[in-house]
């Protein structure tokens, strides 16, 4: 219990050393804190004025019937769309009666911000709540980690643990992320936080309620950590068959075999209960999720971002919010960019698409070579996979940013794979270490305050899609 103090308190005050000038204020993108106070005086949406981007704008008009309709206009074509989807000619609004602003973001990490709100309203502190939250995932993270051993899935020692919440909490971007305070990155910290529980909660499917609550508050948080459930999924089933070989014998404990017929259907009466468990509260969150969507927008599956007020709208109304067209971008961001060395200060300069995920995390490349594949391995990519993919065919690339964020939803995962690969972490593997975090606490330091190590443009992957 020391171990897991000391870690917090080292998150927070590394944390919030770094983040500084921005403790003791609102963050210039305060919707999560906007959000709670509107609940609290029973609105969902948000009064004016507002700050920050990527509001949703509902648009109430007059045509030339006198009747009214909300929606909003079209960017790419002379046409007002309604909430219900009905497309009816500029020609016939004949007024703007009003406008309507929501929060386009899932809500969760709203919620989590009601004790922010009834302290200070809409003027209420949103970094120090994400600072914290933040320093939560240091213990978090090793208790995962020593999870992991205690199912024998790892052989890491509790100094290789330590170095690898080191990975996740300094050596990614979540150092970056964790100090901004801004809604953006807010929702990757407390995602980052939930994705720990979930995995926690479902290693050999131990706990699957508590792991259908982070998953579902997840999606809530995160969309595409909606994605997660192949992990408890397939360990539901590796916790079953393992049990039901056990009983059908030594021998077949031993092997692993469950070829008979009856083998067979007795796991999957076993898995029945925790996977129903699972399910339950992610059902009731997601209904949840789609009344108030409906309340908003009268679309249950309508979050907001149809309705953003910001010039991706034209790319959005083209493209959709999610299609192949973006994946050439999203991939080129992810793996393939750099920084610009320059000749003169400020010698170093980062698009605004960030960094590669392997050059903010370099030790990541150890994943490439496993000395080990236990039986949670393919499970773990699986739901990496299946969480990235999501993203990686997503409007946006993450732009503003020092690296890919957007890894964030499943770099958990990645280091837990780290974990059970049991590639020993030699001097090479912690030199990597040691250069991501060097290289993240440069982004934690510079983003949003140095602006001139940055740049809105200036390579082909700025313009592949128009931000």
């Amino acid at each position: 219990m020391r171990l897991y103090a000391v870690l917090f308190g080292l998150g927070l005050l590394v944390y919030g050393l770094v983040a500084w000038n921005r403790v003791g204020q609102q963050s210039p993108a305060p919707h999560f804190v906007y959000q709670a106070d509107a609940w609290l005086h029973g609105k969902a949406s948000i009064d004016p004025p507002i700050r920050g981007d990527d509001w949703a704008k509902v648009e109430t008009v007059r045509l030339d019937d006198g009747s009214e309709v909300s929606g909003r206009r079209l960017k790419t074509r002379p046409f007002f769309k309604t909430t219900g989807g009905e497309e009816l000619p500029l020609t016939r609004v004949r007024a703007s009666v009003s406008a309507v602003h929501y929060m386009s973001f899932p809500a969760f990490p709203a919620l989590l911000m009601v004790p922010s709100a009834l302290i200070g309203g809409r003027d209420g502190n949103d970094t120090i709540p994400t600072l914290l939250f933040a320093a939560l995932i240091l213990p978090m993270c090793l208790l995962v980690l020593r999870r992991l051993r205690e199912a024998a899935l790892s052989k890491r020692t509790e100094i290789d643990d330590l170095w690898l919440v080191a990975v996740l909490a300094f050596g990614s971007v979540m150092f970056f992320s964790a100090v901004q305070g801004k809604v953006w990155f807010t929702a990757h910290v407390v995602g980052v936080l939930l994705a720990l529980v979930y995995a926690w909660a479902s290693i050999e499917a131990t706990h699957p309620i508590i792991a259908g609550l982070a998953l579902g508050a997840a999606a809530m948080t995160r969309t595409p950590m909606a994605f997660m459930f192949p992990l408890f999924v397939f360990e539901a089933w590796r916790y079953a068959a393992r049990h039901v070989s056990a009983a059908e014998g030594p021998e077949a404990s031993a092997s692993g075999s469950l070829n008979l017929k009856k083998g067979k259907e007795a796991v999957r009466k076993a898995i029945v209960k925790p996977l129903v468990q699972f399910a339950i509260p992610i059902v009731a969150i997601a209904i949840i999720g789609m009344i108030y969507n409906a309340v908003r927008f009268d679309s249950p599956t309508e979050f907001g971002h149809s309705y953003l007020d910001v010039r991706q709208q034209v790319q959005i109304e083209q493209w959709g919010l999610a299609s192949y067209h973006y994946l050439p971008r999203n991939l080129a961001v992810a793996f393939t960019l750099l920084p610009d060395i320059l000749p003169r200060y400020p010698y170093v300069q980062i698009g605004g698409h960030g960094l590669a995920i392997w050059f903010t995390t370099p030790v990541l490349l150890v994943l490439l070579w496993p000395r080990q594949k236990p039986p949670i391995h393919r499970a773990l990519w699986i739901t990496v996979a299946a969480i990235a993919l999501p993203a990686l065919i997503y409007q946006n690339s993450g732009w503003f940013q020092f690296g890919y964020r957007f890894s964030l939803d499943y770099m958990v995962f990645l280091v837990m794979l780290l974990a059970i690969g049991a590639r020993p972490l030699t001097k090479v593997a912690k030199t990597l270490i040691v250069v991501g975090i060097v290289v993240n606490l440069f982004g934690a330091i510079t983003f949003d305050r140095h602006w001139q190590f940055y740049r809105a443009g200036g390579n082909a992957y700025d313009v592949v899609v128009p931000h």
